[in-house]
């Protein structure tokens, strides 16, 4: 008995002192276990975020006082409006109203059509299936239509993807563009040029297109099996989350936040119900988008979004192709201009502040269809991307990018000091 009596005393002991040693047991990195859910920010972080802060709330005032004074003049009725610097979204907003009779005020989710701005999406696409293999920019548009005629046998073998890309196919200006707007489809469209002269050789002369250039949708669709719908979608619109985009008159209607177009009136402006056309032509003027979307595709093209596409593999559609001469048109009075240039889809502008100063490039294109207008440039040197879209004519368009560029540089150039007792 007094045997199990001592088993049983000494094995409680042990436990016991195995109880008090645990107890007492803290492992040398014991403070990394439980992470703290709020660590202080250095100094430098809250400076950073006071920076961010100073400036947003003056890019926002800036810009509300810019577009009020357009509204106010009656220049416009609404703008979306986006802009954004390296990776970051730095404003999508709206201004004005989507509708003049109306009290909806535009926001960044309001949608607009686009306009010829939808080439700038269908010259990145076609580098795009490039890249992959599924074509080539110098590929005979006859090696893929062969009912594609345009002059004679020899002209016709020359014209190439790129040519019609870049609006040097030789084709008068704006040729057929009156049977894109009358509804035909592209694939009945590019069987119709052997009806036209052409005006010089393929590559030699720029003579802006709709017809012509939409044929390039078709030549995709050959050499992919999928429509130029399906490419964009798969190729960047879901990749990018452009969730709002549309390429069809009947979801562009079917949206509740939509900026209806304006005509200008004596007395004011009047309100009309956007057009279906343009829709058969989605490669020149057919996509609708709101600003939110934009940004989401600029920072894309500012080379942000490499695992869908990488900045060297956008690069052909925004190298020079083919030089726009003359200084009449609107971007070519921009202050600095130096030259422009047309790419695949793109302008490609050089400006200049001064003598002594750096050049600067810029990747630009207006679009305007059924009473929209609007805007979008591209500063990769400075990984800067502006983005206007309007419900209604307006001079305003002629100087908006150099405008907002001013806006963004002397906000966001200039040294702002903020207080080290953060």
């Amino acid at each position: 008995m007094s045997r199990t009596k001592l088993f049983f005393g000494t094995i409680i002991m042990i436990l016991l002192l195995f109880v008090l040693t645990a107890s007492s047991f803290k492992p040398e990195h014991s403070e990394a276990i439980i992470a703290n859910p709020n660590p202080v920010k250095t100094l430098a972080e809250k400076r950073e975020i006071k920076l961010y802060n100073i400036r947003q709330k003056a890019l926002n005032k800036a810009l509300s006082e810019y577009f009020d004074k357009a509204i106010k003049s009656g220049d416009i009725v609404g703008a979306g409006v986006s802009i954004v610097n390296g990776d970051s979204v730095i404003l999508s907003n709206g201004y004005g109203k989507r509708s003049y009779n109306g009290k909806e005020s535009v926001d960044a989710e309001t949608l607009f059509r686009l306009g010829s701005i939808s080439k700038g999406f269908t010259g990145i696409l076609a580098a795009s299936l490039e890249s992959d293999g599924k074509l080539r920019l110098e590929d005979k548009v006859s090696s893929y239509l062969p009912n594609f005629h345009f002059g004679s046998q020899q002209n016709t073998e020359r014209i190439k993807l790129s040519h019609l890309l870049s609006h040097t196919s030789g084709t008068p200006y704006h040729s057929y563009t009156d049977l894109v707007e009358a509804g035909l489809s592209m694939s009945s469209i590019s069987e119709k040029f052997n009806n036209v002269d052409p005006i010089s050789e393929p590559g030699i002369q720029y003579s802006y297109q709709n017809a012509m250039f939409s044929v390039s949708q078709e030549v995709m669709l050959k050499a992919t099996g999928k429509d130029i719908k399906t490419l964009l979608t798969d190729r960047f619109f879901e990749p990018l989350g452009m969730s709002s985009v549309s390429m069809d008159h009947e979801s562009l209607m079917n949206t509740d936040n939509i900026a209806l177009p304006h005509i200008k009136r004596r007395n004011g402006w009047k309100q009309v119900l956007p057009r279906d056309n343009y829709y058969n032509a989605i490669a020149a003027g057919g996509i609708n988008a709101n600003s939110l979307d934009m940004a989401k595709w600029m920072r894309f093209l500012l080379g942000h979004n490499p695992e869908v596409m990488s900045k060297d593999e956008m690069a052909p559609a925004f190298k020079p192709f083919i030089e726009l001469k003359g200084h009449r048109k609107y971007y070519q009075k921009w202050p600095g201009h130096v030259k422009s240039s047309y790419g695949f889809g793109w302008r490609i502008h050089t400006l200049k502040e001064n003598e002594s100063g750096a050049e600067e490039t810029i990747w630009h294109h207006g679009g305007s269809v059924n009473n929209y207008r609007n805007e979008i440039a591209l500063f990769p040197e400075s990984d800067l991307g502006i983005c206007v879209l309007i419900n209604g004519p307006s001079k305003l368009v002629k100087t908006v990018i150099p405008d907002l560029r001013a806006i963004v540089k002397s906000i966001y150039d200039k040294d702002i000091a903020v207080a080290t007792s953060i």
